[in-house]
């Protein structure tokens, strides 16, 4: 599985962008898909999560209301559209892959996905 993630860049704080991961996979909806972020001189926590289907979502306190995960399983690609963007938000976004069956849930451990995109870069300026 490789992810592609993609639409980050400079925006100004109140500002939108919406990001991309391209999944080069065979059955993209048998993975649930996962976006983390990790600021400068952070760890990387969790922001959001969307079941295969794309029928259940998860989202971080931090960013419930203004972020909204969606996919396109004809497209094989995961969505995350950014809105009220602020400051606290600026870090480099990757994608993720999570490959356990959909019983067990979504998950906002990093430590259960198996596949993760290269990152794309999210700066707020305030």
């Amino acid at each position: 599985v490789q992810l592609q993630a993609s639409g980050g860049g400079l925006v100004q704080a109140g500002g939108s962008l919406r990001l991309s991961c391209a999944a080069s996979v065979r059955t993209f909806s048998g993975y649930a898909m996962g976006w983390f972020r990790q600021a400068l001189g952070k760890e990387r926590e969790f922001v959001a999560a969307i079941r295969r289907d794309g029928g259940s979502t998860w989202y971080s306190d931090s960013v419930k209301g203004r972020f909204i995960i969606s996919r396109d399983n004809a497209k094989n690609t995961v969505y995350l559209q950014m809105n009220s963007l602020k400051a606290e938000d600026t870090a480099v976004y990757y994608c993720a892959a999570d490959s356990r069956p959909s019983r067990i849930g979504l998950s906002k451990s990093a430590l259960t996905y198996d596949y993760w995109g290269q990152g794309t870069q999210v700066t707020v300026s305030s």
